[in-house]
């Protein structure tokens, strides 16, 4: 019995030139925060982000349904991107120039704060990057749950088996810095957002089903009640905030990954 009711993402991608110069998405795609530009009468929706391209899918009731709306996204920016000269890239950080940060809407920051899942679900501090010329890229995955579903519960395992597993091909530490840090998550009516993972897991088909596949094993952990010791806590927060792969490679030989 598949125990995802529904997911559905907001990942962000940037915009660089063939020569690899990154690009500010600035007047360039259209949509916002406020008001999303829809691409399709299928709920799928585009915006500027600071720099990045956003996009929107609806909520998704199977996993190829998922993979369907990720894909009319990419092929839309990939679409308006070629238009521009410029390609997409989905990349989880990039240094951008001093000129391309040359506008108020690259200078602005979402101001919607997060929580942590392993602190009580206290409100996380806003990161500060060294680098103000660094941007980053997330890749959000919404969660539909029951009501007594446990929360909490959910975007832990969520760290375990997605923000730990995913160190495997997101090698990428600039981000993880300061955005992809372990139980980054929002509260949502219809259940959770996941806020720890990058864009690195809609690169490919493969990589989007096996986002859904983890999810299901992450939400089915959580439902089971098991939780974790804390000294695996500790584990799981240290392998996702340090990148460290020795730790991933403890935690799967531990819960059998």
């Amino acid at each position: 019995m598949q125990t995802i009711l529904t997911l559905g993402c907001d990942p962000e991608v940037f915009l660089r030139k063939s020569t690899g110069e990154f690009i500010s998405s600035v007047r360039k795609i259209g949509g916002s925060k406020e008001d999303p530009m829809p691409i399709d009468d299928l709920g799928n929706a585009v915006q500027e982000d600071n720099v990045t391209v956003e996009f929107n899918t609806p909520p998704c009731q199977s996993a190829a349904d998922f993979i369907k709306h990720i894909n009319i996204n990419k092929e839309w920016i990939h679409k308006r991107a070629s238009e521009l000269g410029l390609e997409m890239a989905i990349i989880p950080s990039a240094t951008f120039s001093d000129e391309e940060l040359n506008s108020r809407e690259a200078q602005t920051f979402g101001c919607e704060p997060d929580f942590n899942a392993w602190k009580d679900g206290r409100m996380n501090p806003r990161p500060r990057a060294a680098n103000a010329n660094l941007r980053s890229c997330g890749g959000h995955i919404h969660i539909a749950l029951e009501d007594d579903d446990d929360r909490l519960a959910v975007i832990q395992a969520m760290d375990l088996f997605v923000g730990c597993m995913m160190l495997e091909f997101d090698s990428d530490t600039q981000r993880r810095s300061l955005y992809g840090k372990a139980g980054a998550f929002r509260h949502k009516s219809y259940g959770v957002e996941y806020r720890t993972a990058s864009n690195a897991w809609i690169e490919t088909d493969e990589r989007i089903q096996w986002a859904w596949d983890q999810t299901e094993k992450a939400v089915a952990y959580a439902r089971s009640g098991k939780g974790f010791t804390p000294t695996q806590a500790k584990m799981i927060q240290d392998c996702i905030n340090n990148s460290d792969l020795e730790l991933l490679n403890e935690l799967k030989l531990m819960f059998n990954l």
